[in-house]
């Protein structure tokens, strides 16, 4: 148990914290209904066609806080807690998930990196602890370790590139609640709370990921 091994606990136990803050955030601010009584399906069809986009607007499949933009096909598909519900909470979140449609409109070169890095970056996070264990028990060298090293640091970039996407869908989302007037002056605290605490989520998985990269290096270094 060596100083990255604790440093990855302690990163955990914060990775869980901050998915809890995430889920109280909007549980608390579902509760708040919206000036304007929009649901947050309506308030994305209401951004979109504001913007110009040609974006479709469906109900995720998922469960709760399974919203998501997919580039490949145009398509915003909210939970059915967002697609349905009329609080600042909801709100937030759809105008978050149309942020990263405008930025597939105008080209924003950070999403357009993660769509393109998504397809290597699914198969690197699944592959590394293949290679990885196949190092520890088979190979006499570092061979499968440094594949293993690799594939995890795709996975890692894909995670860090993610960070300046989430943090500049939720600028983007702030600026149109409050041009576009979906959400009053005293609610936009809430909305702020609500985007924050998501954002912190993927703070802290890029954080989990660098420590145990670093512990993965350790470890080679010992092989060695």
């Amino acid at each position: 148990m060596d100083g990255y091994f604790l440093l990855i606990i302690v990163l955990s136990m914060l990775s869980v914290w901050a998915s809890s803050q995430v889920q109280r955030s909007f549980v608390k601010y579902s509760k708040v209904p919206n000036d304007r009584g929009l649901t947050g399906a309506e308030a994305a069809r209401i951004l979109v066609q504001r913007n110009n986009l040609n974006v479709n607007i469906d109900r995720s499949p998922g469960g709760m806080l399974s919203d998501h933009y997919d580039p490949r096909t145009n398509t915003v598909r909210l939970s059915p807690e967002v697609y349905d519900g009329r609080s600042v909470a909801s709100l937030s979140v759809a105008s978050h998930e149309v942020g990263h449609a405008i930025q597939h409109a105008f080209g924003y070169k950070p999403l357009a990196f993660r769509t393109t890095l998504f397809p290597v970056a699914s198969f690197a996070s699944q592959a590394w602890t293949l290679f990885f264990f196949m190092g520890l028990f088979i190979g006499r060298t570092n061979f499968f370790i440094n594949i293993a090293i690799v594939l995890f640091s795709m996975g890692l970039l894909f995670q860090i590139i993610t960070l300046p996407v989430e943090f500049d869908a939720s600028r983007r989302a702030l600026a149109q609640m409050t041009d576009q007037g979906l959400l009053g002056t005293s609610q936009m605290p809430g909305a702020r709370a609500v985007l924050k605490s998501a954002a912190l989520t993927y703070v802290m998985a890029a954080l989990m990921g660098v420590a145990n990269l670093m512990r993965l290096l350790s470890l080679r270094g010992r092989r060695n």
